[in-house]
């Protein structure tokens, strides 16, 4: 979703420097952002493992000596 605010978004002509204020908020925005993801992959992540355990237990029943 486009921010109003976002220089980025404003056509034509120079962008104004952002502040430092500006800058500290979207980096707080971006860490948050980021420990969400990374909490999603922590809980995500058993499921695959589990999945993983499971297919290769699948190859183990199905190869031949």
């Amino acid at each position: 979703m486009p921010d109003p605010q976002d220089p980025a978004e404003v056509p034509g002509g120079e962008t104004p420097p952002e502040t430092d204020a500006e800058r500290r908020r979207r980096r707080a925005q971006f860490l948050r952002e980021l420990h969400e993801a990374k909490a999603l992959r922590e809980r995500v992540q058993p499921r695959r493992a589990r999945a993983a355990r499971m297919r290769q237990a699948m190859r183990m029943r199905t190869f031949r000596w």
